[in-house]
């Protein structure tokens, strides 16, 4: 399994793609496909059948996987910005990379 900078609930925002320039808080990683969804981006229609659950059928709207080269994550300032690792006081932490700030 690949380890990512970016982990579930960090606030990022979009830098590539048709939806540049939205942010929004990470629901999951999908760690064998390289993608991220992200709450509120890349919306998409899914169109449901009738079931036990759902008898009336429809369409559903939902967030769809995002590349995670095309996100960014925010900083404390809301900026966005790259991350590096660190070590401090025996602690691995991620750091960003402009304003040289530990990112919870």
């Amino acid at each position: 399994m690949k380890k990512f900078k970016i982990k579930t609930s960090d606030t990022v925002q979009v830098i590539a793609g048709e939806n540049k320039g939205q942010e929004g808080k990470v629901l999951k990683v999908l760690y064998d496909s390289e993608k991220v969804i992200v709450e509120s981006v890349n919306m998409i229609k899914k169109h449901l059948k009738p079931s036990a659950q759902n008898p009336q059928g429809g369409i559903q709207e939902k967030e769809a996987p995002i590349h995670i080269s095309n996100v960014a994550l925010i900083d404390k300032n809301g900026n966005p910005t790259r991350v590096r690792y660190e070590i401090q006081d025996g602690k691995k932490v991620r750091v960003s990379t402009k304003t040289n700030e530990v990112i919870s």
